[in-house]
Order: structure tokens, then C-alpha cells, then sequence
């Protein structure tokens, strides 16, 4: 896997290109010197980690005969300074679905989702903390 990275502009705006030829765009805030023109670094891993698991729970759910007919991945991380970087502390990922799904097997889809195959979340894992909960036809589960 290879990532090129080609400087915009003359402060943190940036192209990336994978190696299939998809393009995404980096920046940094106004705060700190960027021009907000795109997300931050810190905030593509917090996609990463939705991307990475919807994948997962919805290839799982569908092996299951479930019938999705909404989904949506809210994810809120928590910084914490650690001398001169700020890593992430905490991960809290909210998984709503809707549909004909039994509440149970979306539960499990999730569990094994962020307990065993996605990659970004068992990347994080060492030095982050990632709790989630699944919310199937507005009833926590």
C-alpha cells in the first residue's frame, strides 16, 4: 500500500493519491497555520475507523440475510497531550442502523468488527481506548 503526497499551496494544503489514482485532500486549521480548505490528518484516522467498520458490520449483516435500509456512523474522538503531540485517548463510535435486523446480530457484527478484523480500529488499539454501541431502529441495543 503507497500513498503520494504533493504540497498545494504554501503552507498545509496538500494532494494525496493512492495507488489506484483516488485523490484526497489534507489541510490544517486556520488555528494553527492551515486554511481549512480540507480535513486534518487526526480526522481522516476518525474516517478511517468508521470507513474501516461499516465495511465490516454491513459485509457481516449481509452474509446474515439483514435487510439495511439505513446506516450511519457517528464517531467522536477524544484528544489527550502527551508532551508535544495529541494523540487520541478514546474512540467513541455510535453505529445506527435501520431495517429488518435482529438487534442481536448487529450487536455481534460490531463486536467482532472492532474486537477482531478491522484493521484501522486493532491499529489504534495499542495507545487508544475504542468504545462503541449499535442503535438498531432507534433502540440502543
Amino acid at each position: 500500500m503507497k500513498i503520494e503526497l504533493n504540497r498545494i499551496d504554501n503552507d498545509f494544503h496538500f494532494e494525496l493519491k493512492n495507488e489506484r489514482g483516488h485523490i484526497s485532500y489534507i489541510d490544517s486549521k486556520a488555528a494553527v497555520g492551515g486554511h481549512d480548505l480540507a480535513p486534518s490528518p487526526m480526522e481522516y484516522v476518525l474516517m478511517g475507523v468508521a470507513g474501516c467498520s461499516s465495511i465490516d458490520i454491513i459485509s457481516i449483516l449481509k452474509k446474515q440475510r439483514q435487510e439495511i435500509t439505513d446506516y450511519k456512523v457517528s464517531v467522536n474522538g477524544i484528544r489527550e497531550k502527551i508532551e508535544d503531540a495529541t494523540p487520541f485517548k478514546t474512540i467513541e463510535v455510535t453505529v445506527f442502523l435501520e431495517g429488518d435486523i435482529q438487534p442481536e446480530k448487529a450487536k455481534r457484527a460490531a463486536q467482532l468488527s472492532f474486537e477482531k478484523y478491522c484493521s484501522v480500529s486493532k491499529t489504534l488499539e495499542p495507545t487508544a481506548t475504542i468504545e462503541y454501541k449499535v442503535v438498531v431502529n432507534n433502540k440502543k441495543v
